[in-house]
C-alpha cells in the first residue's frame, strides 16, 4: 500500500486546513512583543523605571569622582570634590547670591534670542519663499556666518561699548545663524508632492504657504530653535567675560581669581542645566505643535 503524499507546510491539504498551518489571531499580533525588545526579565534597566534610566550613568561617574577624590587620587585643589561644590552650591542659594546671577544671566539671553528671532525668522522666510529674496540676503549672512562671531568681539566693544549691549549683541549673533540656516532649509525642503497635491485642491500661493510650507518647515525650524539656544549660552560665558559685574560667567571669573574650582564647576553645571532646561523646553514644543507627526506619536 503507497504512502499517502505528505503535505507541504505552506499549501493546506485539500479539504481543511495544513497540519503545519499556524493560526495568527488579531490578539496574538497584538500581544507579541516588538521585534529586538527583550523580556523584561533580561532588561537591565526596566523600562518601568523611564526617564531616571538616563540619569544611572552620571551617578556612577559623580560616585566615582567622590571617592577619588577622597581616596586622594584627584587634586581637590584643581578639581574639587562632587561634596565640596555641592556645600558651595548650598552656600550660593543660601545668600542669595546664585539666584541674582542667575537671573541676570537669563535677563540677557532672553533679550538676545529675542533679537536674533526678529532678526533671523523674516530673513529666512524672504529668501526660502522667494528667489529674489534669496539673491538678496542668502549670499550676504553666508559670509557673516563663516565669520568667527567671537571674532567680532573687538569690533562690538568698539561699536557698542563694554557695557550690556555688547553682551546681548553677542548672545544676538551667535543665535540667528542657526535659525535662519534651518528655516531657510526646512521651506525648501518642503516635498513637491505635497505642493503639486495643494494645487490640484485649489490652494492659492497664500494658502499653500499657511497649510503645507510652513508646517513642512516648522520641525526643521525647531531643531534650529535648539542649536540656537545652546549657542546663545556659549556666546552669553564669552559676553560676561567682558567688564561684567553680574552674571553667571561673572561669578565664574571672580571665582577664578581666588582659585574656588568649587565655585567654578557650581558655574558650570548651571550653564549645564539652563542649556538642558532650554532643550527639554523646545521638546515640549515640538510635542505639542508636532503631533500630527507620527514619529511624535510613537514615542514611548
Amino acid at each position: 500500500m503507497a504512502a499517502p503524499p505528505l503535505s507541504h507546510p505552506s499549501i493546506p491539504a485539500p479539504g481543511g486546513r495544513s497540519p503545519w498551518s499556524f493560526r495568527m489571531s488579531g490578539q496574538s499580533l497584538a500581544g507579541a512583543a516588538p521585534l529586538g525588545d527583550a523580556p523584561s526579565r533580561f532588561r537591565l534597566f526596566p523600562r518601568r523605571l523611564g526617564a531616571a534610566r538616563r540619569f544611572v550613568a552620571p551617578v556612577v561617574l559623580v560616585l566615582l569622582w567622590q571617592l577619588a577624590a577622597q581616596a586622594g587620587l584627584v587634586s581637590t585643589r584643581l578639581l574639587a570634590s562632587p561634596a565640596a561644590i555641592a556645600t558651595a552650591a548650598w552656600q550660593l542659594i543660601a545668600s542669595g547670591e546664585l539666584a541674582y546671577h542667575l537671573a541676570v544671566s537669563l535677563r540677557r539671553v532672553a533679550i538676545g534670542l529675542a533679537i536674533a528671532l526678529g532678526f533671523a525668522v523674516p530673513l529666512g522666510l524672504l529668501a526660502g519663499l522667494s528667489r529674489l529674496g534669496e539673491d538678496l540676503v542668502d549670499a550676504t549672512l553666508q559670509m557673516l556666518r563663516a565669520l568667527p562671531f567671537l571674532a567680532l568681539v573687538p569690533l562690538l566693544i568698539l561699536w557698542l561699548g563694554i557695557g550690556e549691549a555688547t553682551k546681548i549683541a553677542l548672545v544676538a549673533l551667535g543665535a540667528a545663524f542657526p535659525i535662519y540656516l534651518t528655516l531657510f532649509g526646512g521651506i525648501r525642503g518642503v516635498d513637491p508632492k505635497l505642493l503639486e497635491a495643494g494645487r490640484v485642491f485649489g490652494l492659492s500661493r497664500a494658502g499653500l504657504i499657511r497649510h503645507i510650507v510652513l508646517p513642512g518647515a516648522l520641525p526643521q525650524a525647531l531643531v534650529g530653535l535648539r542649536y540656537a539656544l545652546g549657542t546663545a549660552w556659549l556666546s552669553l560665558v564669552v559676553g560676561e567675560q567682558i567688564n561684567a559685574t553680574a552674571g553667571i560667567g561673572y561669578l565664574v571669573m571672580d571665582a577664578r581669581e581666588f582659585l574656588r574650582t568649587d565655585i567654578i564647576l557650581v558655574g558650570l553645571l548651571v550653564y549645564a542645566l539652563l542649556g538642558l532646561g532650554a532643550d527639554q523646553l523646545v521638546r515640549f514644543i515640538e510635542k505639542a505643535a508636532l503631533a500630527w507627526r507620527p514619529s511624535v506619536l510613537g514615542e514611548r
